[in-house]
């Protein structure tokens, strides 16, 4: 029988990987190219020179107000949500557990989704700045009420009753959501206007209503990625190393409250950018979750303007939303890394 090959040492295993401040430095540059194409590129064509100077100058004439007013609006708010989605999925999979949950896992999708069919079909709201609020409330009621049913009982809000409590509440909220659609055609036209996810139709009032959320929820997300590590290993050796896990399930529930919720009420739900980057930046950065929470912050942007510019070119003179783009990106990039690399516990 044939020997089997010696097992190249850990050290010459990490050496492979190239260093991870120069593959973030790298992701950040390829994020700042896709954030000048996202305000270069559009379903108008503008050349390159007067896109710079609406971004220097201002501009002048219809073309300098569409770079202006339209485009850098709907970039910022791409990085904003994008960081967003990216960190919140990110917790979801770090404080779960489970490399398959993402920041709907929660109910904060269907939260939101069930206060703007609230708003629009019931108390008849009819504009975006109008019904973000409703939005956001929803999205944090419903992660109030998951956290609540997870943590009764003996055991607290354990990975796998948060879990099964998120699936519960969004199950009930999605009925309530079509109930209520199904019987108010207005309102089925308003919720599927946003239920969509979209950075097109949004202007600086809307990044400006949930940047508070976004801020906060962000600083408070990056903070905890050292107690995130420690219960990595488990809740009893959490505790052992010092981690108050308890403290730090809570405190990453609101962050993922914040995260998620504002962004959801901004653009509507983005599926599997929340749930594919932090797979990714693992794969780059290793177990550390301090690591896998920045390399999140910069790819998830990165993914989302990278889908909305796609949508602009690809259907001109129209345009795909971004949330479709990144359900057509995200699920064969996500197959492709089920299938060749073995999912990690967390």
């Amino acid at each position: 029988m044939a020997a089997c090959p010696p097992t190249a040492p850990a050290s010459r295993v990490r050496a492979a990987r190239p260093p991870r401040a120069l593959a973030l430095g790298l992701a950040a540059a390829v994020l700042v190219l896709l954030a000048g194409a996202s305000v270069a590129v559009g379903t108008r064509s503008i050349d390159l020179a007067t896109v710079v100077d609406a971004l220097l100058h201002g501009g002048h004439g219809e073309e300098g107000v569409i770079v202006r007013d339209l485009r850098v609006p709907r970039t910022l708010l791409g990085l904003a949500v994008g960081v967003a989605l990216g960190l919140a999925g990110a917790l979801m999979q770090a404080l779960t557990r489970n490399p398959l949950a993402d920041p709907g896992l929660l109910g904060v999708n269907a939260g939101a989704a069930a206060a703007v069919v609230v708003a629009v079909g019931l108390l008849g709201v009819g504009s975006l700045t109008g019904y973000v609020w409703f939005a956001f409330a929803g999205a944090a009621l419903a992660a109030v009420v998951v956290h609540a049913i997870g943590a009764a009982g003996r055991g607290g809000a354990g990975p796998v009753r948060l879990a099964l409590a998120g699936t519960a509440v969004t199950a009930a909220l999605t009925a309530f959501t079509q109930a209520v659609t199904l019987m108010d055609r207005d309102a089925f036209d308003r919720w599927r206007a946003w239920s969509v996810g979209a950075l097109g139709g949004r202007d600086a009032d809307t990044l400006a209503q949930v940047a508070p959320f976004l801020v906060a929820g962000a600083l408070l997300a990056l903070a905890l990625g050292r107690a995130l590590n420690a219960i990595a290993l488990g809740d009893e050796t959490g505790r052992a190393l010092g981690a108050r896990v308890g403290r730090t399930r809570l405190l990453g529930a609101l962050a993922v409250t914040l995260l998620c919720g504002a962004a959801t009420a901004a653009i509507g739900p983005i599926l599997f950018v929340g749930l594919t980057v932090p797979h990714v930046a693992r794969a780059i950065a290793g177990a550390d979750q301090r690591w896998v929470l920045a390399f999140s912050t910069v790819l998830a942007p990165a993914l989302l303007l990278a889908a909305d510019v796609v949508g602009r070119v690809v259907a001109r003179p129209g345009e795909l939303q971004a949330g479709i783009v990144t359900a057509l990106l995200g699920a064969p990039v996500f197959i492709a890394i089920v299938r060749r690399r073995r999912i990690a516990r967390l």
